[in-house]
């Protein structure tokens, strides 16, 4: 219905392109929350309370909710030479939101993501090498003792280390790989869609296009499975 009914194709572009918005976002807020409750810094752990998770996912919402307005004005059903009937109406529309879900859905909350990623790495290896020499301390009587014990402490900070790193990059590598090709996808379609095309082109450029649709519904539901899988006793 989505492709003939104007109302239904917008409304579901609106909340597609929104709550993918929200959703990338509320993770790299998960992750600065992450960074600062991981601080060795009691004023930036004090920051990280509930009400202003609260308020940032508020913010988040609206603000994605503003941004993603366009797609009501640029979305329309019943057209043709576009991958989908129901897609943008112009070739300017149809770039502007191309490069909005480029930078503000994708690039810029990975980006985020991994810098934020790896602030939590170098927080939790100040915090372990804060606590390492109260090992020593205790174990000072015992020259044997110390060196088991500062081994035993520098297998588990590599190993420790090593799972974050995983799941950081296994995160932002898979996310950038189902959801940068729908946007490349998304900006070919929208330069050539005046473009003459042959029927076998057509199909062609169609189901590929399809296909990147899906990765990004893929995308939504996969950090989950990447804490759980490549996270070890981390998670």
């Amino acid at each position: 219905m989505t492709n003939t009914n104007q109302f239904l194709c917008k409304l579901r572009i609106f909340v597609f392109f929104d709550s993918l918005t929200i959703a990338f976002w509320l993770i790299v807020l998960a992750t600065i929350d992450r960074w600062l409750s991981s601080s060795i810094n009691a004023n930036y752990r004090q920051k990280c309370t509930l009400k202003k998770a609260q308020r940032g996912t508020i913010l988040i919402i609206l603000l994605s909710t503003i941004i993603e307005t366009e797609q009501l004005f640029c979305y329309e059903a019943n057209l043709t030479n576009t991958p989908l009937k129901c897609y943008s109406k112009t070739v300017m529309c149809g770039i502007i939101s191309d490069i909005f879900f480029a930078l503000i859905t994708v690039l810029c909350p990975l980006l985020l993501m991994f810098i934020f990623g790896l602030m939590i790495i170098s927080n939790v290896r100040q915090t372990q090498t804060r606590l390492h020499p109260m090992s020593r301390i205790i174990n000072n009587h015992d020259d044997h003792n110390i060196g088991v014990v500062s081994t035993k402490h520098q297998n588990k900070q590599r190993k420790t280390d090593r799972q974050l790193l995983i799941m950081l990059f296994i995160q932002v590598l898979i996310i950038l790989i189902f959801t940068l090709p729908l946007a490349l996808s998304k900006l070919y379609s929208t330069i050539t869609r005046n473009v003459p095309k042959s029927a076998l082109r057509n199909t062609i450029e169609n189901f590929i296009f399809n296909l990147f649709l899906l990765f990004l519904n893929v995308a939504s539901g996969i950090p989950f499975y990447i804490y759980t899988l490549s996270g070890g006793n981390v998670f």
